[in-house]
C-alpha cells in the first residue's frame, strides 16, 4: 500500500511540475493584445510618414513569437528575410571573436594592443589642436592601451566621422574611416596608421565610443592568422547556421538587400538615401567590393541570423549543441566592466547592461544587455525573462527614435 501511495505521489508531483512549467512558459510569451499593439505602433509610424519600413523579431525562451516586416518601396514590399545593414551590431560579433581567442589562450584581456599591432607602442594623448591647419601637440600616455580597454571603449581612441571635431579632423587627414567605405581599403593598413595617431583621452580614463572594435578586428586577424571575414565565417556564422550574414554580400543575394532612407533636414520628410547624405559614407559598402572588414560596422544580416547569434549568448555560449564561447566569457561580456558610472546603467564587453535602477524606466530586467546600429536598429537580450528582441528601421537620421522605447514598453507590460 505504501508503494502504491508513493507511486501516486510521484505521478501527482510530475503532473503538477509539468503544469507549473507550462504556466511559467505561458507567462513569458506575449498576449494577442500585445502583438496587436506592436502592429498598430508600427503602422502608426508608417502612416505618419516617419518611416518607410520596419522589421521586428521577438523570441521568448528560444521560440519566435513575433516576426514581421511592414512597408513598401518602389521595387517591392519589406520582407522578414530582408538582408539588413546592421552597422554597429557588428561590434558584438567582433567581441565574441575576441573572446573565442581568449578562451583558447591566444589573447588575454590585459595584453597591450602593441603586442599585436606595433604602431600602438608608446601612445600619445592630444593636448592642443589647431583648427586652421589641423596641427596638434601631444603628451605621452600614462600607459599602453589593453584589449580590455578596447572592449569597454575606454581606450582613449576617437571615432572617425562621428567623434569630436578634433578627432574627426585628425582621422580625415590620414584617411581613417568609420567602416561604410567607398573605395578599396584594407583593415591592416588603416589600423596600422591609427596606432600612430594621438589619443583623445588617457587609456582607461573615460568611456568614449570609438574605433576600438575595428582595432579588435585587426587583433583577431593577427592572433588567428586569417582575415576577419574568414574568422567570422568559420568560427561563428557557419557553426550557428547564419547563412545570410556577410561583409561582402554575394551577387545572388543582393536583390534581398534592404533599401536605406534618410530625412530631409528641413521638412523631416523621409526619402531614399543617396551617397553624400553622410560625409564619406556609402550604403553600398556591402556590394561595392571594398574589401574592408570593419569590425565596428561592416556586416549585413537578417533578423533571423542575428537572433540566432543573440540566442547563443542567452544560452551561455551554445546553440543547437555547438559551443561558441565558454560560460565564463559570456559572463564577462554581460556584466559590468567599468570603474565609473554609465548613466543609470553599466557597460560590459560590447554591451550596455541594465541595472536595477535602469530597469525601472521601461521594465527590462536588471542584467539585460543591449546595443544598436547607425541605421535605426536596436536589440536586447533579457536573460531573466528569456527574451531576445530586435528592431530595424534602415534609416538615418531618425528623429522619431522614441519608437524603440514604445516597442519595449509594450513587450514588458505583462512580463
Amino acid at each position: 500500500m505504501k508503494k502504491i501511495n508513493r507511486s501516486l505521489l510521484l505521478v501527482f508531483f510530475l503532473i503538477s511540475n509539468a503544469a507549473f512549467t507550462q504556466t511559467t512558459a505561458l507567462k513569458k510569451t506575449l498576449s494577442n493584445q500585445q502583438l496587436i499593439q506592436i502592429d498598430n505602433l508600427f503602422k502608426q509610424y508608417l502612416d505618419s510618414g516617419w518611416i518607410k519600413g520596419i522589421t521586428a523579431n521577438i523570441a521568448v525562451d528560444g521560440k519566435t513569437v513575433y516576426n514581421k516586416a511592414f512597408g513598401n518601396n518602389v521595387a517591392r514590399p519589406f520582407k522578414t528575410d530582408d538582408i539588413l545593414r546592421i552597422a554597429s551590431q557588428t561590434k558584438a560579433v567582433t567581441c565574441v571573436a575576441v573572446m573565442i581567442l581568449v578562451d583558447e589562450g591566444k589573447l588575454q584581456l590585459k595584453d597591450p594592443v602593441s603586442k599585436y599591432i606595433p604602431s600602438f607602442k608608446n601612445p600619445k594623448v592630444l593636448v592642443k589642436f589647431n583648427k586652421s591647419d589641423t596641427t596638434y601637440t601631444t603628451k605621452p600616455a600614462n600607459r599602453e592601451i589593453t584589449i580590455l580597454d578596447l572592449l569597454t571603449h575606454t581606450s582613449g581612441l576617437g571615432y572617425a566621422q562621428i567623434g569630436t571635431p578634433e578627432m574627426q579632423a585628425i582621422y580625415a587627414k590620414s584617411n581613417i574611416e568609420a567602416g561604410f567605405v567607398i573605395n578599396k581599403k584594407r583593415l591592416k593598413t588603416d589600423i596600422n596608421k591609427l596606432g600612430s595617431l594621438p589619443l583623445a583621452n588617457q587609456p582607461g580614463a573615460k568611456f568614449d565610443y570609438s574605433l576600438a572594435m575595428d582595432v579588435l578586428g585587426r587583433i583577431v586577424e593577427v592572433a588567428s592568422k586569417v582575415d576577419l571575414d574568414t574568422f567570422f565565417k568559420n568560427r561563428i556564422f557557419k557553426p550557428l547556421g547564419m547563412n545570410d550574414t556577410y561583409f561582402a554580400l554575394p551577387k545572388e543575394k543582393q536583390n534581398r538587400l534592404a533599401s536605406v532612407y534618410t530625412e530631409d533636414a528641413n521638412t523631416h520628410k523621409v526619402k531614399p538615401w543617396i551617397d553624400g547624405t553622410f560625409p564619406g559614407a556609402t550604403v553600398n559598402y556591402p556590394i561595392n567590393g571594398n574589401g574592408y572588414f570593419a569590425g565596428g560596422a561592416g556586416l549585413v544580416s537578417t533578423s533571423k541570423d542575428y537572433g540566432t547569434f543573440l540566442q547563443m549568448l542567452l544560452n551561455n555560449g551554445t546553440y543547437n549543441g555547438k559551443r561558441i564561447l565558454t560560460e565564463k566569457s559570456v559572463g564577462l561580456m554581460t556584466t559590468n566592466q567599468l570603474k565609473f558610472p554609465f548613466g543609470d546603467n553599466q557597460f560590459g564587453l560590447g554591451f550596455e547592461i541594465t541595472t536595477e535602477k535602469g530597469s525601472k524606466r521601461l521594465g527590462q530586467s536588471a542584467g539585460s544587455y543591449a546595443w544598436g546600429g547607425f541605421f535605426g536598429s536596436t536589440y536586447w537580450v533579457d536573460p531573466k525573462k528569456k527574451i531576445v528582441a530586435q528592431l530595424y528601421i534602415q534609416q538615418w537620421p531618425f528623429s522619431h527614435g522614441e519608437l524603440n522605447d514604445k516597442f519595449k514598453s509594450i513587450i514588458y507590460k505583462a512580463n
